[in-house]
């Protein structure tokens, strides 16, 4: 990107937050905007500070990180999401992805780690750290897998062909340009295709379109 990344911390732990700020705050590619102590704040402060990228944890009072993720992508427009925090559990993990979050990493991720994160969510990329991976996908064996492999494929079928080998390609963890090459495809053309098929299944990001496919291949 042409200028710094606007980001906004969201955390009620004040440690927390100063480190995080400590360790994003002297790095030219961010501007940190300003810092929230529940989600609650967080709402109001997207609305008044528009920042592009939103750290957000999930454990907080007033109201919690999946919460104020979903209210904070119902809106446009909306920046995006990465859940930083100390739970692990597939119930977190699949409510914070299916609330918007384009990203979920642990607090214990490495600061390099985290500010490729926010780069890449920033440039309309997904990131998962490897544990939410793994979890990801043993959940989507595991949860009623008849039901949502029914309703995931009756919604994919809305999609063109071509729609469709894009959105199986992001589940598949590629990039843009990663998609690109394989599908002998300009990455304008993913975008657009991306674009399509995400204002037909009534989505917001990729990771939303990752776990659709992942319901549909389930079982």
């Amino acid at each position: 990107m042409s200028s710094p990344v606007r980001l906004l911390l969201v955390d009620d732990d004040p440690l927390v937050r100063a480190g995080l700020a400590s360790m994003l705050g002297g790095t030219p590619s961010v501007q940190l905007v300003g810092a929230a102590t529940n989600g609650r704040e967080a709402v109001d402060a997207v609305r008044d500070l528009t920042p592009d990228v939103v750290l957000m944890d999930i454990g907080m009072p007033v109201l919690d990180g999946v919460a104020a993720t979903t209210a904070i992508r119902s809106e446009a427009p909306a920046p995006e999401i990465i859940i930083l925090t100390t739970f692990g559990s597939d119930h977190h993990l699949v409510r914070a992805l299916r609330a918007g979050a384009a990203g979920y990493l642990l607090k214990d991720a490495a600061p390099t780690d985290i500010l490729t994160a926010i780069l890449k969510v920033a440039a309309g990329e997904s990131v998962l750290s490897p544990q939410s991976t793994r979890q990801l996908m043993t959940h989507a064996a595991e949860s009623d897998p008849h039901t949502r492999r029914t309703e995931a494929r009756a919604a994919l079928a809305h999609l063109t062909d071509r729609e469709r080998d894009v959105v199986q390609a992001v589940a598949e963890g590629k990039t843009n340009a990663e998609i690109a090459t394989t599908l002998h495809l300009g990455v304008a053309t993913v975008k657009t295709h991306l674009a399509n098929a995400l204002t037909k299944l009534h989505l917001t990001n990729r990771v939303q379109l990752a776990l659709l496919a992942h319901d549909a291949d389930a079982g």
